[in-house]
C-alpha cells in the first residue's frame, strides 16, 4: 500500500474517532495520531467540531498541538516548549520528518548546515542517516545526498496541509502563472503569425525570381534563334554568297568558292 493510500485510510480512522469523543478523551487520540509514522497531514482532524471545541478550554494545548504538527516545525516546538506537553519519541521523529517536507516547499537543495539547525542535528552521519532512514525510505521525499556540496538536493517532497491564508497566497500565484502564461502564448501565437507571413513572402519572392528566370531564358533563347535565322539567310552550303549589279542595273549573285 503506498504512503498516499495510507494516508487516506488513517485520516478517514481518526476523524472518525474524534467526532465521536469531547474534550479530555481527544488527548490520547491526538497523541496517537501525532505519533503514527504513516500519517503526515491533520487538517481534516482540526476542521472536527469536537477538536475546535477545545480552543478557550483547559485542553487547549492539545489543540496547539494538533495545529504545531499541521503547520509547525522542530524550531516552532523549541520556541514554544515551555506553553506545550512533553512530546514522546515518536513525535519528536514526526516533527522532524514534517520539517523536512516544510523546507523543502521552498527551496530544492537544502545545505547540510541548516538542515543540522533546524532539525537539532549535531554531525553530518546523524544527519544523513536521517534523512536516508526516516525521510526517503519512509516515501516522504526522494532526493540526492551532495557530500561534496554539503546538501540535499530534492527532487520529490510530499505535501504538507496547508497554512491559513495560504491558500490564498496559492490561488493568487496560480492566477499570476496563468496570466504569465496567456501572455506567453500570445507572443509565441504572434511570432507564428509572423513567421507564416514571412515563410509566404518568401515562396512568393522565390516565384517571382523563378518566374524572371523563365522569361529571361525565353528571351535569350528567343534572341539566340532570331539570330540564327538571320545568319542562315546570308549563307548556303558549300559558298558564300554577294551580289553585284550588271549593265542593265540588275543585281547579280556572284557565288565565291569557299
Amino acid at each position: 500500500m503506498d504512503v498516499e493510500q495510507k494516508q487516506v485510510e488513517l485520516i478517514d480512522y481518526f476523524v472518525k474517532q474524534a467526532s465521536s469523543l469531547k474534550g479530555p478523551a481527544l488527548s490520547p487520540l491526538i497523541a496517537e495520531a501525532t505519533s503514527n509514522p504513516n500519517l503526515f497531514a491533520f487538517s481534516e482532524i482540526l476542521s472536527v467540531p469536537n477538536v475546535l471545541e477545545l480552543e478557550g478550554t483547559e485542553y487547549s494545548v492539545y489543540l496547539a498541538v494538533l495545529r504545531l504538527f499541521a503547520h509547525g516545525t522542530w524550531s516552532d516546538y523549541r520556541s514554544n516548549a515551555g506553553q506545550l506537553p512533553h512530546l514522546v519519541p515518536d513525535q519528536v521523529l514526526k516533527l522532524k520528518q514534517l520539517t523536512v517536507l516544510t523546507l523543502a516547499e521552498t527551496n530544492k537543495v537544502l545545505p547540510y548546515n541548516q538542515l543540522m539547525l533546524e532539525l537539532d542535528v549535531v554531525n553530518v552521519r546523524e544527519l544523513e542517516d536521517f534523512l536516508i532512514n526516516e525521510c526517503m525510505y519512509a516515501g516522504i521525499v526522494r532526493g540526492k545526498l551532495d557530500q561534496l556540496r554539503r546538501c540535499f538536493e530534492v527532487q520529490f517532497a510530499a505535501g504538507r496541509d496547508l497554512r491559513p491564508g495560504q491558500l490564498g497566497n496559492m490561488i493568487k500565484t496560480l492566477s499570476d502563472w496563468l496570466s504569465t502564461s496567456d501572455n506567453l502564448l500570445h507572443s509565441i501565437q504572434e511570432k507564428i503569425k509572423w513567421a507564416d507571413t514571412m515563410s509566404e513572402m518568401d515562396k512568393k519572392h522565390k516565384k517571382d525570381v523563378e518566374e524572371r528566370v523563365e522569361e529571361v531564358k525565353k528571351s535569350l533563347s528567343l534572341k539566340a534563334d532570331i539570330d540564327f535565322r538571320g545568319h542562315e539567310i546570308y549563307s548556303e552550303p558549300g559558298g558564300v554568297m554577294d551580289y553585284e549589279e550588271d549593265r542593265g542595273g540588275r543585281p547579280k549573285r556572284r557565288r565565291h568558292p569557299v
